[in-house]
């Protein structure tokens, strides 16, 4: 019986873990914007988000990702 590796996340200069996963609430903090209008993107397929368990989370590189797609829209019009 062999034992897989687990991944950690990287570790901050605080030795806390990154997150992989945001709040929705975090993600609206990142993007500067309210609560409610985060989950208005979510729901909009425009911020991409899953469920773990019942808990509705925000990978930490979607915020990102929506600006670089929204920036690129503004560009291209």
């Amino acid at each position: 019986m062999s034992i897989a590796p687990v991944e950690t996340a990287p570790l901050s200069e605080a030795g806390d873990p990154v997150p992989v996963v945001l709040t929705v609430e975090e993600a609206a903090r990142c993007l500067r914007i309210g609560r409610t209008t985060c989950f208005a993107l979510i729901r909009a397929g425009e911020l991409e988000s899953l469920m773990i368990g019942g808990l509705r989370r925000v990978p930490a590189d979607a915020p990102a990702a929506y600006l670089a797609r929204r920036r690129a829209e503004q560009h291209a019009a």
